[in-house]
């Protein structure tokens, strides 16, 4: 009785281990998945008119 189950044990504690893997395997892909499209997606929240970094700045006049 005892060696049977220490194989149920094993049984159990490999599916077990199996689906903990296999949990983190695919919430890892669907973050990445997640992440990439909301970095694909995004704008830069400092950017407010749209136009770019180049609008950020005032242009530098040199004057003489």
């Amino acid at each position: 009785m005892s060696i049977e189950m220490y194989i149920v044990g094993a049984i159990l504690f490999s599916f077990y281990m199996y689906f903990t893997i296999w949990n983190i395997y695919r919430n890892n892909n669907t973050q990445k998945e997640q992440r990439r499209e909301n970095q694909h997606n995004s704008s830069d929240p400092i950017d407010m008119d749209g136009m770019g970094d180049f609008s950020r700045f005032p242009k530098d006049s040199k004057t003489k």
